[in-house]
């Protein structure tokens, strides 16, 4: 507002000059530019907004995805507080816990960052890492401090997902671990379980990470995992047993124990190799499915192409005789048993105990020098239980009474021919050992019941008493003996002691006794000689007997 320099007198109602002339009045020049201008102090809200705004951006644009998981249980989870771990790096947080709509399972809503999406795929896998102790191992005890935690899996699907249902256990392998899976087809799990290790010549090279039934129901598969790179040694002809437990043998060589380790025969394990007769073996491709045997003998036996399935029908017990039994021939393992039953003979009034047995010709075949597999079957089964081809029952053990079938030749059989019932050929039996001992006693035991017992006890009593007294007489005839007889034996033994040395004593070289001998035998000598001269000269002078002897003239 500004004052003006010239103003007009103005005059009061009443004519009188205003006293405003002294005071000159203020008039608005709206013609000037007005001075006011905006405020610093409104920038600093401005700049708060501009900078909430570009974190608002960034925070929706490096906003991850929202997934869902589904678990059991919700041990563990926390809304707000338990993290989602890939590689124990956080890659998001779960914000919600809440019961499934079929009350049956929990299902966690979790927040991810931006770079997570890339592992949602289909198949990625998610579990809850608490303290767990399984497999003979501890896992997850860092979580006793930090809290538990979601673990992450990605998967190698193309599909991606949001919605996931979580593992109750944390899986054994993650998927960028390099090795390959292999199927086992076993008849039963036995001590197996997850974790369980996968050894290549007593050596730790992998493990087995899952197992189901098979669709039948008849046999169990079992996915072993073995890690890179030893998974290689897995080729074609490789074989796969049980390494669980200890391995007992007994052989010429004496008592063979064969074990993995410790922690094999504690939690079982699973052992492979690839026999030596294979000399390079082609690598086998990842899933291929092996058999696993119970043994490593089992396992390294070679593969039997043909079976050749047998009834037998014994007429004795069968106690200690198993399925799976080994039948033999000649104390090489041929085939085994399959199945024992029984069936009723109308004829005998009796019952026949039914043993199924398959063979594998191929096993005689690997041994035989002299036969192949041409000759082998040029040998009919008919014409070889005319020659005497029979099964038996024999004891394998004492100790234990198990029995197996053995296939042999007895020429002294009795003659029997091939049978045939149910579509199995039925080769002929014989009693076991045990069956023939048996009867053996039986027959002695008819003998010593028709022996008269009684009438021996009797005669032997009386014989007893007779010798009894003449025990008596003869003990009375020895206190005689003792007490008269043996005395005066002395008596004449001792005289003859004396005689004998008195004897002796005449008889020694310079006793007079020997002198005088020697002396009349020189005397005897001496008048043989005189004698014998005389002799000869009465033989030359017969004369001599009338004339006497003349002197001999100079």
């Amino acid at each position: 507002m500004m004052m003006s320099d010239k103003h007009t007198p103005q005059t009061g109602n009443d004519g009188l000059p205003a006293q405003a002339d002294a005071v000159p009045l203020a008039v608005a020049d709206s013609s000037r530019p007005s001075r006011w201008s905006p405020s610093l102090v409104w920038l600093i809200p401005l700049v708060a907004a501009l900078i909430g705004g570009y974190l608002a951006v960034q925070a929706v644009l490096s906003r991850g995805p929202t997934i869902t998981i589904t678990f059991r249980s919700g041990e563990g989870l926390e809304a707000g507080k338990t993290r989602i771990k890939y590689k124990d790096v956080e890659i998001g947080e779960v914000t919600a816990v809440r019961i499934s709509p079929d009350s049956k399972n929990i299902e966690a809503t979790a927040q991810l960052s931006k770079e997570a999406e890339r592992f949602l795929a289909h198949d990625s896998r998610f579990w809850i890492v608490r303290p767990r102790i399984a497999g003979g191992s501890v896992s997850g005890l860092g979580t006793l401090l930090s809290g538990a935690y979601v673990g992450m899996d990605a998967g190698k699907s193309s599909e991606m997902s949001q919605h996931f249902t979580g593992l109750e256990v944390p899986p054994i392998l993650t998927g960028d671990l390099p090795g390959r899976q292999f199927v086992l087809k076993a008849t039963e799990l036995g001590s197996l379980d997850i974790g369980a290790p996968v050894y290549f010549r007593r050596v730790p090279v992998g493990q087995v990470v899952a197992y189901q039934l098979g669709k039948q129901g008849r046999n169990v598969d079992i996915t072993v995992f073995i890690n890179a790179p030893y998974d290689h040694f897995v080729t074609e002809d490789s074989r796969f047993w049980h390494a669980s437990g200890v391995d007992l043998s007994v052989s010429a060589n004496g008592l063979k124990v064969n074990t993995q380790s410790l922690s094999a025969i504690m939690l079982g394990g699973v052992a492979f190799e690839t026999p030596a007769s294979v000399q390079e073996g082609k690598p086998a491709a990842a899933s291929s499915a092996f058999s696993l045997s119970n043994t490593r003998e089992q396992a390294m036996q070679a593969p039997d192409h043909e079976v050749v399935p047998l009834r037998l029908k014994f007429q004795q017990s069968v106690r200690g005789l198993t399925v799976g039994a080994p039948v033999d021939f000649r104390g090489i393992v041929i085939g085994e048993v399959t199945s024992i039953g029984m069936e009723y003979d109308a004829p005998r009034k009796d019952f026949n105990m039914l043993v199924d047995i398959r063979i594998y010709p191929s096993r005689l075949l690997s041994m035989s020098r002299n036969l192949d597999e041409t000759r082998l079957h040029q040998l009919k089964l008919d014409k070889m239980v005319e020659h005497g081809m029979r099964a038996q029952l024999r004891s394998g053990s004492l100790l234990t009474g198990q029995l197996y079938v053995a296939l042999d030749f007895f020429r002294d059989a009795r003659p029997a021919l091939l049978g045939r019932s149910q579509g199995m050929d039925v080769l002929p039996t014989i009693p076991g050992d045990l069956e023939e001992l048996q009867g053996v006693l039986q027959r002695i035991a008819r003998k010593l019941d028709k022996v008269p017992f009684d009438s021996i006890g009797k005669e032997l009593d009386s014989t007893i008493k007779e010798l009894h007294a003449t025990l008596a007489t003869t003990r009375q005839l020895g206190e005689s003996l003792d007490g008269k007889v043996v005395p005066q034996t002395l008596q004449t033994l001792q005289q003859l002691q004396r005689t004998l040395d008195a004897a002796g004593q005449t008889l020694q070289a310079n006793s007079p006794l020997q002198q005088d001998v020697r002396k009349a035998a020189q005397e005897v000598s001496d008048t043989a000689r005189s004698f014998r001269a005389l002799s000869d000269y009465l033989d030359r002078h017969p004369e001599a007997l009338i004339r006497g002897k003349q002197e001999n003239k100079p």
